[in-house]
């Protein structure tokens, strides 16, 4: 048993949509509710709570440890709150990991909610040239659909990929998701649908790039000396977590925050971020991909997901829709990829979102995931990165 390891004691999410009679305080509490009723652990007994930030919902969203407290109500738990972009449920984690493996708290609460305006994600108003979101709008023109059909346009020219492989995946995702209770469009698409939706960012179509969403999620988590005292035996492990930051080579011109997948080299073999991300978190866990049973992976677009099947190791460059059309990553096949329905079926919530994902693996892991179940999952692994350079993985085990 490696000494890193974390139980997950409860898991609880708000269903993602629109909800605009609620705030995503009224969300994240929701979720955090239903993670303690899961875990069976009171409120009162949380020793520490760690809140993802979302930038969208003024002062409190800046402040969400502290919200989430008061609205559960303060008992004098130690908070804190993390901004990481999408990576920000990871890293809210991740100190809560520190705070269990150190000694400092023995159980802790991990929340993210997010409620936004209809439409693309936009950048904070006013001028600031150090905030990349900002630049890459104002000196780029790159909306965010605008930056996935540059991904899908990149994975066309390299590797000969095709519309209708683009299509494929929303069609997986779709028959996944239309069995989970939380997701937002429950529905299952046909190519035929994704093809006669219009095009956002060419070669995408609407069907093809994530919604921007209202949702949250939640975690407790403990020590496994904590998790035995409440009767639970063999609990949900986090066994790695990675929230790496990028490494560039040297060079005259470097621009690391509008190629975020910009490549390093370690000798004559060739790396990028998704790699390295996806790679601290194997060595964390002491597994390679040869051992994960199932993944959660960021699909902004359908293109990024086949990206993610390469860099977490599931096959070579340019291979990724071969495991597509084999079933491979289909419910029942070798290595499923996004069983809860991804982003396709659930939209962008940034702050909750790496959160669910480990809300999903926990399910999976328990054989709780009803109409979606991996059969004998025993290792997922949830991947995604935040702006910045924020680097998102963890790796679950029963």
């Amino acid at each position: 048993m490696t000494t890193n390891e974390i139980a997950v004691l409860g898991v609880g999410m708000h269903k993602w949509g629109k909800f605009p009679g609620k705030s995503f305080v009224d969300i994240g509490v929701e979720a955090a509710r239903d993670a303690l009723d899961d875990s069976g652990v009171e409120w009162a007994e949380i020793q520490f709570l760690s809140g993802a930030n979302t930038v969208r919902n003024g002062y409190p969203g800046w402040v969400s440890a502290s919200t989430f407290a008061n609205a559960l109500g303060f008992q004098g738990c130690q908070i804190a709150s993390s901004y990481a972009a999408c990576a920000s449920g990871v890293t809210a984690l991740s100190i809560a990991r520190s705070q269990i493996l150190a000694g400092i708290c023995e159980v802790a609460l991990v929340v993210g909610a997010d409620q936004v305006a209809k439409g693309m994600f936009a950048p904070v108003p006013g001028d600031r040239p150090n905030d990349v979101d900002w630049l890459r709008f104002r000196l780029m023109g790159l909306s965010n659909p605008a930056y996935f059909g540059m991904f899908a346009r990149r994975r066309m020219a390299l590797y000969g990929d095709t519309q209708d492989d683009f299509a494929a995946v929303k069609v997986k995702n779709s028959e996944h998701g239309s069995s989970n209770p939380n997701a937002r469009y429950a529905k299952v698409f046909t190519v035929d649908d994704v093809n006669a939706s219009p095009v956002v960012a060419d070669p995408l179509r609407l069907l093809e790039i994530c919604s921007t969403s209202d949702g949250g999620a939640a975690l407790v988590v403990s020590s496994l000396d904590f998790a035995r005292k409440k009767g639970i035996k063999d609990p949900v492990k986090i066994a790695g977590i990675s929230t790496v930051s990028p490494t560039y080579p040297n060079a005259i011109i470097d621009m690391p925050y509008f190629a975020s997948d910009s490549w390093y080299s370690v000798g004559d073999r060739h790396h990028t971020f998704k790699d390295q991300i996806a790679q601290h978190a194997y060595k964390e866990a002491g597994i390679t991909p040869s051992d994960l049973d199932f993944a959660e992976v960021y699909d902004l677009s359908s293109a990024y997901e086949l990206d993610w099947y390469e860099h977490i190791g599931l096959c070579g460059p340019g291979e990724a829709r071969n495991l597509l059309h084999n079933g491979d990553t289909r419910i029942g096949g070798k290595v499923p990829i996004n069983p809860s329905g991804g982003l396709g079926a659930f939209g962008e919530a940034i702050p909750a979102q790496a959160i669910a994902q480990v809300c999903e693996l926990t399910w999976q892991l328990r054989g709780q995931a009803t109409g979606r179940q991996v059969d004998n999952a025993q290792i997922g692994m949830s991947i995604n990165y935040g702006m910045f350079g924020h680097g998102s993985s963890v790796i679950a085990r029963i």
